[in-house]
Order: C-alpha cells, then structure tokens, then sequence
C-alpha cells in the first residue's frame, strides 16, 4: 500500500507542477515552450519505486523479519500457524498482508472491457495517451483522471449508477 500511495503521489505532484507552470502568467513568469516528458517521470518514477522497495526490503531484514511469499491459509494447530505453499510457520504475531489485484470483467459481460487496463496497467504506460476514459469513482479513478487530465490526456470519468436519480 505504501509504495502505491507514494507511486500515485510523484504522478500527483508532477500534475501539480503542470497546474504552478500553468498559472505561472497569472503571477508574472513567462515560461514559453515549457514541455511534459512522460517517459522522464516514468523512468525516474520507477527507480524511485526500486528504491523503496530495497529500502523496506532491507529494514525488514535488519529487523530480523522473514518475508514469506506465497498463497497461505490459517490451520487448526492450538498455535497461531499459517500454512504457505505447504510449510507451516508458527508464530506469536502474524501479519498476513494479502495485498490486491484488480479484476478485469469478461468480454461476454462488458463488451470491450479486454481493451482497457486497470490502475495498475496506467503505471506501465510508456506514454500519455492523448484521450483517456477512468471507469469508476474510487480515489484511485479520481486520482488517476485528475492526473490524466492535468498533464494534458483530454479524460473523462464514468461512473455506474444502478438508477437514475
């Protein structure tokens, strides 16, 4: 969760760079020809992103924490256990960070949705797209299409409604 929020935090600022350069006349700089470089705050993004997860990576090392990845399941001992691809660790403490996928409907179900990508997809994009559709209304989709829209993606953002009000 925390390199998320950190991840959608340089996309925000680096929107938030776009909106000062914007009102920049308004407070007396000329700043003509000033130009967004997508593949610059993706490339420098993701190293950032390396670098945090060595970082978290070695402190829970140095505190002598073992990380465990896998598909685990609780089971019946008297003791706290958990049962990983198999194996049993027994602990006092156990933190099961289940962490999250988005799901992509079925084609049969929502026609074209094999089209689209999810939040995690837009991290992987190599380029601004030049329009852009967010399906939802979560802090992520709104999030996303502020950014979208701020760094120069004409956006939209949809959201479901089971009636009109």
């Amino acid at each position: 969760v925390c390199v998320c929020v950190c991840v959608c935090q340089v996309m925000w600022n680096a929107a938030v760079h776009a909106e000062f350069i914007h009102d920049h006349a308004d407070y007396g700089f000329e700043t003509p020809g000033v130009k967004f470089n997508w593949r610059t705050i993706k490339e420098k993004r993701d190293a950032y992103v390396r670098r945090l997860n060595d970082i978290y990576e070695n402190n829970l090392k140095k505190a002598h924490i073992d990380i465990i990845r896998g598909y685990g399941k609780f089971t019946a001992d008297p003791q706290p256990t958990v049962e990983v691809d198999g194996k049993k660790y027994t602990a006092p403490h156990i933190l099961i960070a289940t962490g999250g996928r988005p799901a992509v409907p079925a084609d049969s179900e929502i026609p074209g949705a094999s089209l689209g990508i999810t939040s995690d997809g837009f991290f992987d994009l190599e380029e601004l797209p030049r329009r852009s559709v967010i399906v939802g209304a979560g802090y992520i989709a709104v999030e996303i299409a502020g950014i979208l829209s701020t760094l120069g993606s004409k956006s939209a953002l949809l959201i479901r409604h089971d009636k009109v009000s």
